[in-house]
């Protein structure tokens, strides 16, 4: 497979966060609501589409919590295939709901959805106190060392050194970008990857699989030929739709079995939504390249 520009999410790509992001989702809403998601449904959203960024996923999930006490009775399989027939994402699961359950119910849980609340507790325990007092700018009522600081490195040095020596490196991620900065100290990329070569949720409001970050970066590299790692349909997705975009150029999605999709359900997965390739971690992709 033929590249001049590889570019990489980083969440599941870069770095583990199921003791992480994912598990700030389940505990945000844990904390305020009382009852909450298994970690294994969050991949059920995952895989719905439109839910990039790990906030509306959490609001989604205290949606389906809330809507579960005004009657609503569908699993969370049910309500997931359900927003993925609407299209993905919070407004299709908005939507469920109200078809579901009508719209004096879905009013009574509006009025208990408070989504500033969670995204708050979210980054209370994601960043942890001292972080979250520096990138928030506010003092937390919850005293937390922080889950950021249980993200294993999944990109191995040489795999990393391999890739900068042969390739434009780019990142793409719905990270904000203080928080992937982090994550890019942590595996040897932040100063290899300068900031027009990035893009994080503060660059763009779309979000994956809207193609236009992705088709940015190719113009920036001046690329012919685009990988794009990820470990999320919405990943693949994006790589697909940037293809249709942009037909000058080739984009190749290209999933890893290090973030929710894993083993050979995972594979299928991928398969499914037409991926270039399937890897088990990104260490393989110098490997699969050089091909």
């Amino acid at each position: 497979m033929n590249a001049d520009a590889v570019v990489l999410d980083i969440d599941g790509v870069l770095v583990d966060v199921a003791d992480s992001y994912r598990r700030a989702i389940v505990e945000s809403v844990d904390y305020v609501y009382d009852r909450t998601i298994r970690k294994d449904d969050i991949q059920q959203f995952k895989d719905a589409g439109g839910f990039n960024n790990d906030w509306e996923l959490t609001y989604a999930a205290a949606l389906y919590i809330l809507a579960t006490g005004e009657g609503y009775d569908e699993s969370i399989d049910a309500f997931t295939d359900a927003i993925a027939e609407n299209g993905g994402g919070l407004e299709a699961a908005e939507a469920v709901v109200r078809d579901r359950i009508g719209a004096r119910a879905t009013q009574r849980v509006k009025e208990r959805w408070d989504r500033e609340r969670l995204r708050d507790v979210f980054q209370q325990l994601y960043l942890g106190a001292e972080l979250y007092r520096g990138l928030e700018g506010g003092e937390p009522d919850i005293e937390t060392e922080g889950f950021i600081h249980d993200e294993p490195v999944l990109l191995e040095a040489d795999a990393r050194d391999r890739l900068l020596e042969r390739y434009d490196v780019g990142v793409l991620t719905g990270r904000p970008e203080a928080e992937a900065e982090i994550a890019l100290e942590r595996v040897g990329l932040e100063d290899e990857v300068p900031l027009e070569h990035r893009f994080t949720m503060d660059d763009w409001e779309e979000g994956k699989p809207h193609p236009r970050a992705l088709t940015t970066l190719a113009e920036r590299f001046d690329a012919e030929r685009i990988v794009f790692v990820g470990d999320t349909l919405d990943d693949v997705r994006t790589a697909n739709n940037a293809a249709e975009a942009d037909p000058g150029r080739e984009y190749h999605g290209i999933g890893v079995l290090t973030g929710g999709l894993t083993g050979e359900e995972g594979r299928r997965k991928y398969e499914a939504e037409n991926a270039a390739a399937v890897l088990e971690s990104i260490n393989e992709l110098p490997s699969l390249l050089a091909e």
